[in-house]
């Protein structure tokens, strides 16, 4: 299992990122058009397993000094491999009623699973009892809706069934606390929600700004780092794959253009570092809070 957390600052935000845990999915799940020959390639250069993709679930953690605001919440108790965010809270001093905001880059369940205490599943209560819970309101009406159209994923049919499930069940049990963004918008004094679509129609990034430094959180606008070195290879959990690769270059170019640091949710832990462009095209990932 990865590390479990990891402090940086940008500027005068305190950050830590804190691992939820993992999945290991099917490798065609993450590169579905990608060609079989260069693929394996890719991953044997790099010494990675050829069936299978490990994926971290890697949340953001921000003090402010006035707030304690946590981007994504992991997937909760949804596998044996996962629900670790709250043991991490706890380590670092924050306590569930610490939380005053809660954002989700989007309504995926290893974004927004670990958001409800589903330990007695006849009440579900929000996990951060005084936080508010902010989204994209394209988002909340897309997976509140009477029928959720999924079929642009690559993934099978009970891998969409439970997506919506539990977007359903989880954006319940939250309907009082949530508040809706329809644009680009401040969510705390240094924290930015921009809209990041593709991935699912309201996913945002987030940019944190303080100091004269500048952290992109990107969410799920790229989930491996070959998605960096190939743009052009698609995710097969990119419901608009088209859009997918138009946001994920924009935020790219800007990232590089302004001297960004990036976040990824399931890039491997601590998921923080820094991108520069390629010659051949795409973007060089470059590891490591070291490098913030």
């Amino acid at each position: 299992m990865p590390a479990g957390s990891h402090g940086f600052q940008v500027g005068t935000l305190c950050c830590t990122v804190l691992s939820d845990g993992y999945a290991a999915y099917p490798t065609s799940w993450i590169f579905p058009d990608a060609d079989r020959v260069d693929l394996a390639q890719a991953l044997d250069k790099r010494g990675l397993p050829q069936e299978q993709v490990l994926s971290p679930y890697t949340c953001l953690l921000v003090e402010t000094g006035r707030h304690v605001m946590l981007a994504d919440t992991g997937l909760g108790l949804g596998s044996n491999t996962s629900g670790a965010v709250m043991a991490r809270l706890d380590v670092a001093g924050i306590r569930r009623q610490d939380v005053d905001t809660v954002v989700f880059t989007h309504a995926h369940p290893d974004h927004i699973g670990g958001a409800v205490d589903t330990r007695d599943p006849r009440r579900l209560l929000p996990m951060f009892p005084n936080a508010r819970y902010v989204m994209s309101e394209m988002e909340w009406d897309f997976w509140t809706a009477a029928r959720v159209d999924l079929r642009g994923l690559r993934v099978p049919a009970d891998v969409r069934a439970r997506m919506e499930s539990t977007a359903k069940r989880c954006l319940l049990a939250l309907r009082h606390h949530v508040e809706l963004i329809g644009r680009e918008a401040d969510i705390l004094p240094g924290v930015r929600a921009i809209p990041a679509p593709g991935h699912t129609p309201g996913h945002l990034a987030l940019l944190l700004a303080s100091g004269g430094r500048q952290l992109l959180n990107l969410g799920d606008a790229a989930v491996h780092p070959l998605h960096l070195e190939q743009p052009g290879w698609r995710s097969g959990f990119d419901l608009d794959p088209e859009q997918a690769l138009a946001t994920r270059r924009t935020l790219l170019e800007r990232a590089v253009a302004e001297n960004m640091s990036l976040m990824a949710f399931h890039f491997p832990f601590p998921s923080v570092g820094r991108v520069a462009a390629r010659a051949e095209g795409g973007w060089e990932w470059m590891p490591g809070a070291e490098t913030l």
